[in-house]
């Protein structure tokens, strides 16, 4: 799946998911489109900032449990 993002420098792109985590960690990205409407880095929850388990974790239980 792509998500769409917004760089640091004002430019948007097209990303695979595997690849958003990374963009995240490395604040490499200011905003990220999710769930119809754009998540802000730094405001909201994203992957990697709290919660339990990690974005793989979650997305391999995700598609278990979707068996």
């Amino acid at each position: 799946m792509l998500i769409r993002v917004m760089y640091k420098d004002g430019t948007y792109g097209l990303v695979k998911d595997l690849v958003l985590d990374k963009l995240i960690h490395t604040e490499k990205i200011m905003q990220f489109y999710r769930s119809g409407h754009w998540v802000f880095i730094g405001r909201e929850p994203v992957r990697g900032m709290g919660g339990t388990g990690t974005g793989y974790r979650r997305r391999q239980y995700d598609a278990d449990a979707s068996r």
